[in-house]
């Protein structure tokens, strides 16, 4: 093989590291953003928390700082308050952030692009109490565990607590037992010297303890034991002891009528008895959980000010970040030592950072402000208002790739008048209408929702009633369609639905 030398020219992308840590602090959700900030201030002497009172020195050159200037443009309908900042001092780099259009539609405003909260994420307060009292305090134990600490409080002798304990672990997160009673006793055998009835007997003191309902063999059996736990004066317990142990097929099916027939109930008496059966818990172990608290923190707050749409940045979302100026006034640019050039590292890094935190703002405002300009009807009217949007309209509006605006959108959420929403919410597709236009999957399952809470509990739509309907509003949906927003909703079928009055 001859070897010979060849010149090429070609284009590649390179992603460096000031690259990569914008897009990580862009795809994080603001709780995952607070533990990062606090994190880079654990380990970058050169970052701190920028205090309110804090006074720039003039001697000092090398510090970086986040500043606002706001700048009103009202062209007499909408105003735009754009941020401009982060001023470096001798920095020794020329990037420059960009600038929101200043003819938005819509006000866009903030106070400070890194703006300040009254303390840092994870910083207690004066008295040591961080406020965080669910999490501390929220119950974590599994049904398991409460059963065997229930267990613990009840006088069995030692035989009948083997038993408990067997049927324990056999009983599934709803409270249902999963094995049968003669598979527990056979498994116990070769330990105990026991029979079946034994094993019933404990089932039976089990089936007393709380949540009402637990370890039970099935639906029929579940209902009944909570029946039993009522008063003996509540109204129908009878009755809707003999509908659920005699007709709890027909009861599943929504088959008033037979029921009547065959149990010769007035209307009166068997809705008074369906009543209380609804009041029972088919999953009573769904409550018990190893679920923990979860919170949602708004990232940009909309509000309708003097007939304007204001968008804002939470302002606790992240504390204010400075250069660290004793630190920064120690540096010296002919020194080599390692002690200069971990100083100048670390300066580097905490210049990044704060550039990436102030990208992740800039878009994160740019992005918002699109969608509030565009889902300005939704916010007026409601869901039903709801336009189609994708996430490629978002990035030509915004002269961004399509991957940023989804990364800038994923678990970043508003806060409007109508509740918090996740930025992905307000993107959805579209069906055509008979006048040529187009309709939102979102507006079309609002539509769906309206028209089943307004429906005759006696005759429920069904969903070719419900697509002939909105075709009659100039919405064209197939009766599958339908069906899938139904579901989605997490509403039953219309046989299901329906009740009497």
């Amino acid at each position: 093989m001859k070897q010979s030398l060849q010149l090429k020219l070609g284009q590649q992308l390179t992603m460096t590291p000031q690259l990569q840590l914008a897009i990580r602090l862009l795809q994080l959700s603001t709780l995952d953003l607070q533990q990062e900030i606090q994190l880079a201030l654990d380990t970058n002497p050169l970052l701190e928390v920028d205090d309110d009172d804090y006074a720039p020195d003039p001697e000092v050159d090398n510090i970086t700082r986040l500043d606002t200037v706001a700048d009103n443009h009202n062209d007499g309908l909408m105003e735009s308050q754009e941020g401009q900042g982060m001023t470096e001092r001798d920095s020794g780099d020329d990037w420059q952030p960009g600038t929101i259009p200043e003819d938005l539609p819509v006000d866009t405003q903030w106070d400070d692009l890194m703006p300040s909260s009254t303390a840092g994420s994870g910083a207690a307060s004066d008295d040591g109490f961080d406020g965080d009292f669910d999490s501390r305090n929220n119950a974590t134990d599994s049904l398991q565990d409460q059963l065997r600490w229930q267990l613990n409080l009840t006088r069995l002798s030692d035989i009948d607590r083997v038993i408990a304990l067997a049927l324990i672990d056999a009983t599934d997160s709803n409270g249902r037992l999963q094995a049968s009673v003669d598979d527990i006793h056979q498994s116990l055998i070769p330990e105990l010297d026991i029979d079946p009835e034994e094993v019933t007997a404990v089932l039976r003191c089990l089936q007393q303890f709380e949540p009402a309902g637990v370890c039970t063999r099935d639906l029929q059996e579940c209902l009944l034991v909570q029946l039993q736990q009522k008063p003996a004066g509540t109204p129908s317990l009878e009755h809707a002891r003999a509908m659920i142990t005699r007709h709890l097929s027909q009861l599943g099916s929504g088959d008033y009528k037979q029921i009547m027939r065959r149990m010769r109930l007035s209307e009166s008496q068997l809705k008074a008895a369906l009543d209380l059966i609804r009041t029972l818990d088919p999953n009573p172990g769904q409550g018990v959980g190893e679920d923990t608290t979860e919170y949602v923190v708004p990232d940009v707050f909309v509000s309708k000010k003097n007939g304007r749409w204001v968008i804002e940045l939470n302002p606790d979302i992240a504390p204010r970040l400075r250069i660290n100026s004793g630190y920064a006034s120690l540096i010296k640019r002919a020194d080599s030592s390692a002690d200069n050039t971990y100083l100048k590292d670390n300066l580097q890094e905490a210049r990044w950072f704060l550039k990436s935190l102030y990208s992740r703002n800039e878009t994160l405002m740019k992005v918002a402000t699109r969608i509030v300009e565009h889902q300005r009807d939704f916010l007026e009217h409601g869901p039903e208002a709801m336009k189609p949007l994708v996430l490629h309209d978002i990035a030509d509006a915004v002269e961004m790739h399509e991957s940023t605006i989804s990364r800038v959108t994923t678990r970043k959420y508003m806060h409007t008048p109508r509740g918090i929403f996740e930025l992905k919410y307000f993107f959805s597709s579209h069906v055509g209408t008979t006048s040529g236009g187009e309709c939102s999957s979102t507006a079309i399952r609002a539509f769906i929702r309206k028209l089943v809470s307004a429906e005759s509990p006696r005759k429920p739509l069904s969903d070719s009633k419900i697509a002939s309907l909105l075709e009659g509003q100039g919405i064209r949906v197939a009766r599958r369609t339908i069906a899938k927003y139904r579901e989605i909703l997490m509403i039953p079928p219309s046989n299901e639905r329906k009740r009497l009055v």
